[in-house]
């Protein structure tokens, strides 16, 4: 798991919010950002026009909120369900009822104590039961016979005069399309008086605001003048077609009226008049004028009130078991004791085939009738849900807030902190949009936000990837040819290590030379391809040896190789890497010249041999991009590099394949056989080094052998420094052919060089130095 240091990310984040410079940089640093960016404010710009998707997925959080703590049950609700139920059609007949039981129900409800009716029907037409119209349609009675059925009472007279004996608001429909016939003076009767405005609101700005309909569906005019009042039933559907909030004013042929709801209450309450309060953001609230001063019910701009529902009510129970439902054919053969005093009676049906379902939050499948009964609940108990017009600057103030959280933390701790972060912060959302759902009854929506900054997310993790997989096909394709495929990998996982600059490290050097190449070249001059392929067919080996344990290759130079260890990676066995890698390149080098041997006898050509020297050294240096921003390469530069160089070019000096720095004996001379050849101050260098040659590791000669051996050459190396001639050319008389006499010729030349010293004795204080006089 990534490790994070806090300090470093809260320092940076402060540089880069205080200063400008880090301000752009911070947000306008990579098309990522910048798309991001773009991606916050779309969501915002989204939020304010409420596109449908996101207005749809709002209201399904509100509906689940509601399905999750339904408003809490009256058992003692005021509201009584007069229900046509299915119990109903089977004693009294299918429907519609002639008027005269609807008239029985209607003196039934007044006998048993309730205060007020509402109808959640209209009765537009006239009754076809009715003596007269039967009379009508009666074919083949005698003339008498029709007479007197003119002569009985009209069945809607009789239900206008039961409605005249108690509180009645009869219900009335609206329509989009245009009425055919005006409706009556009654049925445009309203008891809404006026608009009182707030903070310069304009009256005529109502329009805007307030639910219309185009024609009104009224009762007949005869249970018009009857009726006390009369409200608006209609309700309207959401965009999914759930009914969440029921206008309780609405603008219908010129005129407001009030709901049927509101018309009710306003009944019960013996109040003579409704009013609206406006302000500059629409209906604040309706204000029931009654004898004990103004009952206020708060509504959203539209003049709407969102209904809070409690769970679905029993319904079509034959023994009346419901919490609100009473059968009305109990009530009409008084089966119903005691139940209906006091209370506010609304009749309508549950029946099927009525066609009087409607889907809510709480239900698919809800009688409208008892929608009607929890408006009223609701604004009786007071428990409204609201969702304030500031809560939608709160939720852009949310998708902004984290969606800058993501493009400010995504680059500094990673997707998979940040991830965590944004999962945290969400759920903390949830937790407080479900606090004040069921503390406050304050609806607050965090599924846009959190969908927009989930987005934003994506978009960041997206184009960091896509920005990391660029990084990293760039660092494969700049180093693939010169470090190992599993560097190569672990490189292009930490991209930071090729920022332009570099650091002070430990390294082991390694420079390996062809020897005599310009006689091969010169074999090549009618050639050129093939002196390449040439140069091919010896570096790649080479460069694979090298590859294979762990090297870098910083660059080719002609026929020559640079190569260093513990760069970019740490590599606690630098030194031995570097050593195995040079024992490496004799080995390819050799099956190499063993194969080209037999491709020159097969072609008859002369057979060149390629030789090489190898000098290694291990010591400071400075690595990492070197050059300009617009070009660098990554690459070593420091004392110990020259030295590495100039070691590779004593090779050929001392007769051995490869000579090592000092630091670098000493780290492996544990696992390898180490001579030390001389004391040499090297070309462009005034102090003295020693220096020393590996004849191979201790898995693959004789350890006791070369301890012997090493014995007398370091004897050697000391009557040498002390000036001792003929004992040091003793020892190199027994040294010489042993070890399958890859040592000889640097015998031979150091017994060269005490012969010269012989003739011509260095100075008495001489110290063994030797002094190259060439590279």
């Amino acid at each position: 798991m990534p490790k994070i240091n806090i300090k470093n990310i809260f320092n940076k984040f402060c540089v880069d919010i205080f200063f400008p410079k880090g301000l752009f940089k911070l947000f306008f640093s990579n098309i990522g950002t910048i798309i991001a960016m773009f991606v916050i404010f779309a969501a915002i710009s989204l939020r304010f026009s409420d596109f449908g998707v996101i207005e749809r997925s709002r209201m399904a959080v509100f509906d689940s909120y509601n399905r999750m703590k339904p408003r809490a049950a009256n058992i003692n609700s005021p509201v009584v369900i007069v229900d046509i139920d299915e119990k109903s059609l089977a004693e009294l007949g299918q429907f519609p009822w002639p008027r005269t039981i609807i008239a029985k129900l209607v003196t039934s409800l007044r006998d048993q104590g309730a205060i007020v009716v509402g109808f959640d029907a209209v009765f537009a037409e006239s009754d076809k039961t009715s003596p007269a119209n039967i009379a009508k349609i009666i074919i083949g009675a005698r003339p008498d016979t029709l007479s007197d059925l003119r002569s009985l009472p009209d069945n809607d007279q009789i239900l206008a005069s039961a409605i005249k004996t108690m509180p009645i608001v009869l219900g009335q429909a609206g329509s989009k399309t245009p009425s055919i016939k005006k409706p009556s003076i009654a049925a445009q009767q309203t008891t809404f008086k006026g608009v009182k405005s707030l903070q310069g609101a304009n009256i005529n700005d109502l329009d805007k605001y307030i639910f219309a309909q185009q024609s009104l569906i009224a009762n007949l005019d005869i249970l018009e003048k009857a009726a006390t009042s009369r409200g608006m039933f209609s309700v309207e559907e959401e965009i999914d077609g759930i009914i969440r909030r029921i206008p309780i004013i609405i603008k219908i042929e010129g005129i407001i009226k009030p709901a049927l709801a509101t018309e009710i209450l306003r009944t019960a309450f013996g109040g003579n008049s409704i009013f609206l309060l406006i302000n500059q953001g629409g209906i604040m609230d309706v204000r029931l004028q009654t004898p004990n001063g103004a009952y206020i019910i708060p509504t959203d701009g539209n003049g709407r009130v969102w209904v809070y529902y409690a769970k679905p009510d029993i319904f079509n129970s034959p023994d009346n078991k419901g919490r609100m439902y009473v059968s009305a054919s109990d009530i009409i053969n008084d089966r119903v004791k005691g139940r209906l005093a006091g209370k506010i009676a609304i009749i309508g049906t549950s029946a099927t085939g009525l066609l009087d379902i409607r889907a809510t939050p709480i239900s698919s499948r809800l009688p409208g009738v008892e929608i009607h009964a929890n408006l009223l609940e609701t604004i009786l108990e007071k428990s409204y849900l609201e969702y304030p017009v500031e809560m939608r600057g709160f939720e852009i103030i949310i998708i902004f807030a984290t969606g800058l959280l993501m493009v400010v933390f995504i680059p500094r701790i990673g997707p998979f902190w940040t991830l965590a972060g944004l999962i945290t912060i969400v759920t903390a959302l949830i937790a407080f949009s479900w606090y004040l759902f069921s503390q406050k009854q304050l609806l607050l929506d965090v599924s846009f936000p959190s969908a927009a900054t989930f987005m934003v997310f994506l978009t960041l993790v997206f184009s960091n990837y896509v920005r990391d997989a660029a990084e990293k096909r760039q660092i494969r394709s700049a180093f693939g040819q010169y470090l190992s495929p599993d560097l190569v990998e672990q490189l292009a996982e930490s991209p930071e290590k090729l920022t332009l600059g570099g650091e002070t490290k430990t390294m082991s050097l390694l420079f390996c030379d062809v020897r005599g190449f310009t006689t091969i070249s010169e074999s090549f001059n009618d050639d050129p391809q093939g002196l390449t392929q040439l140069l091919n067919r010896l570096l790649t080996p080479l460069s694979n040896e090298i590859l294979q344990r762990n090297g870098t290759i910083d660059k080719y130079m002609g026929d020559c190789i640079m190569a260093f260890w513990n760069a970019p990676f740490d590599d606690e066995l630098q030194e031995l890497h570097a050593l195995e890698a040079a024992h490496g390149i004799f080995s390819s080098l050799d099956k190499l010249n063993a194969l080209r041997k037999t491709e020159a006898e097969i072609s008859g050509e002369v057979f060149l041999p390629l030789k090489v020297g190898i000098g290694i050294n291990t010591g400071q240096c400075v690595v990492g991009n070197m050059g300009s921003e617009q070009r660098f390469d990554y690459s070593v530069i420091g004392d110990a590099v020259n030295l590495a160089a100039r070691l590779e070019g004593q090779s050929k000096n001392y007769g051995v394949d490869i000579v090592l720095g000092h630091n670098t004996a000493i780290k492996v001379k544990s696992s390898h056989a180490i001579l030390e050849l001389d004391l040499i101050a090297v070309k462009g260098k005034s102090e003295a080094v020693h220096i020393y040659t590996s004849i191979g590791n201790f898995d693959k000669i004789n350890a006791q052998k070369f301890d012997e051996y090493s014995m007398i050459h370091a004897k050697m190396i000391k009557c040498y420094r002390s000036q001792k001639w003929d004992q040091a050319l003793g020892l190199i008389e027994k040294l010489t052919g042993r070890f399958d006499a890859v040592m000889d010729q640097y015998l031979a030349i150091k017994t060269a060089r005490i012969m010269d010293y012989k003739k011509s004795p260095p100075d008495v204080n001489w110290d063994g130095q030797y002094i190259a006089t060439t590279k």
